[in-house]
């Protein structure tokens, strides 16, 4: 009955919060802890009942498995990006990833074994964190999936098209990607009779030859687009401004109606809570994305979140590294 509780509340507060604004970062760790109190309410059913601890067992091991070889995969990654896009901090943040989750399991395994108590405490302790990152890690990719599959598909009377970096002038395949998915966005509504325009934003980086706008409206255009249905922002440098400043051109043109953002599909979900923050009504479409992109790209929005609540995370942090050194003093 206990555990059943200690499911349903979580679980409350997540379809509340989704019910309200999907935008809402709580709903991921909501999801996280509901997911959590749902293992161990299916732990106890299951302890007696050779159906459901079998498979549970079986499940178990295979997350065992995985995370041990997380770290290997995280290493792969990071290589393969270094190879394809180069050496930037973005681009090795898998493969920083990788080697710091090796480097605390190897301090782990040694430390827990060592008399020293405060060695073992700060074993435990690190393991405490790493534990809470990864819960809000993996509370963070579940309901980015989640947020990417639910929502409109159609009617839109704006479609903003977030920039991403040119090559010189030419349009990459991760910015096309977007270009694409608005275009179809576009297509249905004009199909059902709406009159959608397209907001192209992005300024001109140093190493850009013509503005993220500009090359984007070129692409439309080329493939169809009335130029008549295409506004440009030009201005834009972040996220944040990509935002603000399409959603104040649609204003000013008298398209006050609902409002999709396109930006790839693991920058979904922190556009989302940026809009939020705006206090603007949109929502956000994801565009696919290489493969061997994303856990990288991913980590990046990962951190960005985490970021905008240091004093939050650094307390929890804090307690948790105090928690496991309190542990092996108290023993």
């Amino acid at each position: 009955m206990l555990a059943a509780l200690l499911f349903l509340i979580p679980a409350s507060f997540f379809v509340l919060g989704m019910v309200r604004d999907r935008r809402r970062l709580s709903n991921a760790i909501w999801l996280g802890i509901a997911l959590v109190m749902l293992l161990l309410l299916l732990a106890d059913v299951g302890r007696d009942n050779p159906v459901l601890s079998l498979p549970l067992a079986f499940g178990f091991l295979l997350a065992v498995v995985g995370l041990l070889l997380l770290p290997l995969a995280l290493l792969a990654n990071g290589l393969v990006m270094v190879r394809r896009e180069g050496r930037s901090l973005g681009n090795l943040l898998s493969l920083l990833a990788g080697l710091a989750l090796l480097g605390e399991m190897a301090y782990f395994g040694w430390g827990i074994l060592q008399p020293n108590d405060w060695v073992r405490g700060s074993a435990i302790g690190l393991f405490l964190v790493s534990a809470y990152i990864a819960f809000l890690f993996v509370s963070l990719l579940l309901y980015s999936v989640v947020y990417g599959r639910t929502g409109r598909r159609s009617g839109f009377d704006g479609i903003i098209v977030l920039g991403a970096g040119l090559i010189g002038s030419r349009v990459p395949k991760l910015l096309a990607n977007r270009l694409d998915r608005a275009m179809r966005l576009y297509h249905r509504d004009r199909a059902a009779g709406r009159s959608p325009v397209i907001v192209v934003t992005g300024g001109k980086g140093a190493d850009e030859e013509v503005s993220e706008a500009f090359a984007m409206r070129e692409y439309l255009v080329e493939r169809g687009i009335s130029a008549d249905d295409v506004v440009m922002e030009d201005q834009a440098t972040t996220t944040d401004e990509n935002l603000s400043y399409s959603k104040a051109l649609l204003s000013e043109r008298g398209h006050t109606g609902r409002v999709v953002a396109v930006t790839n599909n693991y920058h979904v979900f922190r556009t989302a809570v940026l809009s939020r923050n705006q206090g603007l009504r949109l929502q956000v479409i994801g565009a696919p994305t290489a493969w061997y992109f994303v856990p990288s790209a991913f980590l990046r929005e990962f951190v960005a979140l985490l970021v905008r609540n240091p004093v939050v995370h650094g307390l929890a942090c804090l307690v948790l590294m105090a928690g496991g050194l309190a542990l092996t003093q108290i023993g």
